[in-house]
């Protein structure tokens, strides 16, 4: 019979060997991962062990390498389980016999004695983390200046964000479902809730579910674009659709243009949910046309998705050059047949949750339409008039912030 909490420590294993050796991300390795898990409780541990041990890899390995003659290989089975192990004692405060009781087992036929060494020297010594992670190299090399902040910000996940079907309600939803409310049409909640659980989640005498799931600075690019008024837009690369969900609600007629189908299952999920409407069309955008032009469109472009760092913490060892210019190519291809699709005065918005310069300021930069620049209450933009955002901002005035790191620029046909 398996020790208690053993399977959850194995998915967990599993999870951060797929995302080191395979390059896969959380999301993607969770199902096979956590085959014979029972019990959501136990799939959540899973994650929360893997990530915690991706969040802290760097300060987690220089606890290891302190407390070993030889320096194990990076991707050596014992490494890998006292990753784990630490991260499992030292950010989920699991008691440390409870951690050796779960972690050696990993190790059956292995260097058992090895990982115990490690593990008791290190809690005898009392051992602690930083205040705030340890970027890989290359990754802090990359986001410059900036990455210290960065770095701060990750040190916990992130609350949970809701955009409001309606913002001149925010007050109203604020004070029934508590948290905070950083800019109109936004509430800001505790990590931990149970999304469906909560007020006006489903149905009530109001009409449809009353918000969605989104990041604060997700929700930017589309509120660049106002009050629809029966205009049309294009919302391009739409999964899983709170962009849509906003446009819609702001009176836009919406086409939400996704590749996935199954990812489109969400926002037509989301879209019952709320009662709001949208054509949905599942094509690829590099070879489908349009009957007509739009008086806008939304570019949310396919990318590395570092900017989501504080909840998917896989990128931080997953993305390098190699992933950052295949993205990059693909995002110019996809810019330049947008900005066909634009009617003459209409907006072009173009965003990727990514912070490598790559994917934002360079495709900007090669865009040919008319500038406009970008004025968001809070918000500071660049000289280019474009909109930066990264984890460990703090827009003025907005107590309480924090946000995914994304680029947004905007241009007039």
């Amino acid at each position: 019979m398996d020790i208690p909490g053993l399977p959850a420590r194995r998915a967990a294993l599993k999870l951060l060997d797929a995302v080191l050796r395979r390059g896969e991300t959380l999301d993607q390795a969770a199902h096979n991962a956590t085959q014979g898990v029972r019990g959501d409780a136990d799939r959540a541990l899973a994650r929360a062990l893997a990530a915690e041990a991706l969040r802290w890899m760097a300060d987690l390995d220089t606890l290891i390498d302190s407390a070993t003659r030889q320096v194990l290989p990076e991707d050596a089975k014992p490494r890998m389980v006292l990753r784990l192990m630490l991260a499992g004692w030292l950010r989920l405060e699991t008691p440390p016999h409870a951690v050796i009781a779960t972690g050696l087992p990993l190790l059956a036929g292995g260097p058992r004695r090895l990982a115990h060494g490690v593990f008791s020297t290190l809690t005898k010594q009392g051992v602690s983390l930083p205040k705030a992670p340890t970027l890989p190299a290359n990754v802090a090399e990359r986001w410059g200046e900036r990455s210290a902040a960065i770095a701060a910000a990750l040190a916990e996940p992130p609350p949970l964000d809701l955009t409001l079907r309606d913002a001149a309600e925010t007050a109203n939803w604020l004070e029934r479902l508590g948290g905070v409310s950083l800019m109109p049409g936004h509430i800001r909640l505790p990590r931990g809730e149970a999304v469906d659980g909560l007020d006006g989640y489903r149905a009530n005498e109001s009409g449809g579910g009353q918000w969605w799931v989104q990041d604060l600075a997700a929700s930017l690019p589309a509120r660049l674009l106002g009050a629809g008024e029966g205009k049309t837009v294009l919302d391009l690369c739409a999964a899983p659709g709170g962009k849509t969900l906003q446009l819609a609600a702001a009176g836009w007629q919406v086409t939400s243009l996704d590749i996935s189908a199954k990812r489109l299952e969400r926002l037509e999920q989301n879209l019952a949910r709320t009662g709001l409407t949208a054509e949905i069309v599942v094509a690829d955008a590099l070879e489908w046309q349009p009957e007509a032009p739009f008086d806008a469109v939304l570019l949310d472009a396919p990318c590395t998705a570092t900017g989501t760092c504080r909840r998917h913490p896989d990128v931080l060892h997953r993305i390098g050059p190699r992933q950052i210019a295949e993205m990059a190519e693909l995002q110019a291809k996809l810019l330049e047949r947008a900005a066909g699709w634009v009617k003459p005065g209409g907006l072009l918005v173009y965003a990727v949750c990514s912070l490598e310069r790559e994917e934002g300021e360079a495709q900007a930069s090669a865009v040919t339409l008319t500038p406009e620049p970008i004025t968001l209450e809070g918000f500071a933009s660049t000289p280019e008039g474009w909109l930066r955002t990264d984890p460990g901002m703090t827009p003025s005035g907005l107590a309480g912030a924090g946000m995914d790191g994304f680029f947004v620029g905007a241009w007039r046909a």
